[in-house]
């Protein structure tokens, strides 16, 4: 076991009320549906209830209470994906996104060593999103976290991709989230989007990066993370290697084996599954396996730390997954 324990993944919704989130979208502006005294509440798109929540997602001293109980030191967190905004306006998400960032940095403020958290951007406005980035790595977060696609435009879209070498050049993590999942009605129930689809638009996410050449153009300092595993990446690169070998069409636009880029960026070890953890950790290295728990959401690891914890890694490859690697990668001082 690590001597720290440092969560990379989780979310927070601060509480937003019904008025301030329809100035901005009367529809589906998201806030917070609660009693002030109540352990739950509702997450609110407009009038539609989105996902019933609890105090853990908008009340920190709560959270340090659960993260005590859990044996976590520091957690890192991060918007609830539906607080993007990137169906608005630039400008209106460009405000939204300062204010929430706000709301973030005050959750943090109740405890500041033990809460660190990741900004949101306006990503439809690549200039404003790069603004918001460097502004908010100057007030106190330690890097941003963004979704994994803008409408149709994946990862290595050019605007995305010189957000990336914004992020590249002035050392500002990257967490990646899927959101937005594809499917639409044919995965209606079962919460088949969050099954199916969720690690599926994390791996469409990584391969936009690799096949298009994109990891050739963006510097290498780029620290970028991509959640829930990498979704189905680990498990299926063996089949992109293997197009990769016998279609051209598969390689034009990528100069070298798909394999070769997984040096290029990270995963969080919410897989929940011992051979999927050991398969991960073959594939991307110890050194690219950080801790993450997707905290507090009940898909997320109920008990944080405890598939590394009861794996058959070796102390040395726990540590960096419980902590070492978080510290590189966050640029922590503790």
């Amino acid at each position: 076991m690590s001597d720290l324990c440092i969560d990379i993944h989780s979310h927070f919704f601060p509480g937003i009320s019904e008025s301030l989130a329809a100035s901005y979208d009367a529809a589906r502006g998201p806030w917070l549906q609660c009693d002030a005294t109540s352990d739950t509440g509702h997450i609110m798109l407009g009038k539609k209830s989105f996902r019933p929540v609890y105090r853990a997602l908008w009340d920190p001293a709560f959270r340090i209470d659960e993260m005590d109980q859990q044996g976590v030191d520091i957690q890192v967190t991060c918007a609830t994906p539906v607080m993007f905004g990137y169906g608005w306006e630039a400008r209106k998400a460009a405000d939204w996104a300062e204010k929430m960032n706000e709301l973030a940095l005050e959750f943090a403020a109740h405890n500041p060593k033990r809460i660190k958290v990741l900004a949101q951007v306006p990503l439809q406005d690549i200039d404003l999103a790069c603004k918001e980035a460097s502004r908010a790595m100057k007030t106190g977060h330690i890097g941003v976290q963004i979704g994994n696609h803008l409408g149709d435009k994946d990862m290595d879209d050019h605007g995305l991709e010189t957000f990336l070498t914004h992020c590249a050049n002035n050392d500002i993590p990257i967490l990646v989230h899927p959101w937005d999942m594809m499917g639409g009605e044919r995965m209606k129930k079962w919460m088949l989007p969050w099954l199916v689809a969720m690690p599926a638009e994390t791996q469409l996410a990584i391969l936009s990066l690799i096949l298009s050449g994109a990891f050739e153009r963006i510097p290498k300092s780029l620290k970028i993370c991509f959640g829930h595993g990498g979704g189905s990446f680990a498990f299926l690169l063996g089949r992109v290697e293997n197009a990769w070998k016998h279609r051209d069409i598969v390689r034009e636009d990528c100069p070298r084996p798909p394999s070769e880029y997984v040096d290029r960026f990270y995963v969080d070890s919410a897989v929940f599954d011992q051979g999927a953890l050991k398969l991960l950790v073959d594939v991307m290295g110890e050194d690219r396996v950080l801790l993450g728990s997707d905290y507090p959401f009940p898909l997320g690891e109920q008990k944080i730390g405890e598939l590394v914890s009861g794996s058959q890694l070796g102390a040395g490859a726990k540590r960096k997954i419980f902590e070492h690697n978080a510290q590189r990668f966050f640029n922590l001082k503790i």
